[in-house]
């Protein structure tokens, strides 16, 4: 994929944030497909990260997303995830440890710009959730919202903060 990535925008988080968005003023409708890379991603508490598209710039907090993904784990069993008109994507479904974990992962993102067709994501995502437990996802979302989305909003669950990490948006050439 050398050189068939343009990156759009990208943001370094190096002190506690609520959030982080990627697109919005920055997003390039010119692409059909996205990709998000985030990495060491750390939380102020150990929680989940969650994600929603922005339309028109504005965050899309509606019950209107949908996800199923084989989780994965070094504690146990693999287990199937999914869940149904959610306010949210779920990006990292383990708990990333707050003081020694990190969440490692892509994204690609489909039908962004397309008002007529629902918006999907592609996940995979690594987490090391402390104790020497790592865990992992691998599956997708679904916007089912018939919009066009301009960019994408990353969070902890329970509205703790991002402590710190890389959220880099690229743009696949055609």
């Amino acid at each position: 994929m050398a050189g068939s990535l343009i990156k759009i925008d990208e943001e370094i988080v190096s002190s506690a944030v609520a959030s982080v968005t990627l697109g919005g003023s920055d997003w390039d409708s010119s692409y059909d497909v996205y990709m998000v890379e985030f990495n060491n991603v750390s939380p102020s508490t150990a929680e989940q990260m969650k994600a929603r598209f922005l339309e028109s710039s504005s965050e899309n907090s509606t019950a209107n997303y949908d996800y199923a993904a084989k989780h994965f784990r070094t504690s146990g069993a693999f287990e199937n995830l999914n869940g149904t008109n959610a306010t949210s994507m779920t990006i990292a479904s383990a708990q990333i440890h707050a003081t020694t974990g990190n969440a490692n992962g892509i994204l690609y993102i489909f039908n962004a710009n397309n008002s007529s067709e629902y918006t999907f994501i592609a996940t995979e995502s690594t987490i090391y959730a402390g104790s020497g437990q790592l865990a992992g996802d691998n599956g997708g979302n679904v916007f089912t919202v018939t919009s066009a989305v301009n960019g994408i909003k990353f969070f902890i669950n329970s509205s703790h903060n991002i402590d710190s990490g890389t959220f880099t948006l690229y743009g696949l050439k055609k």
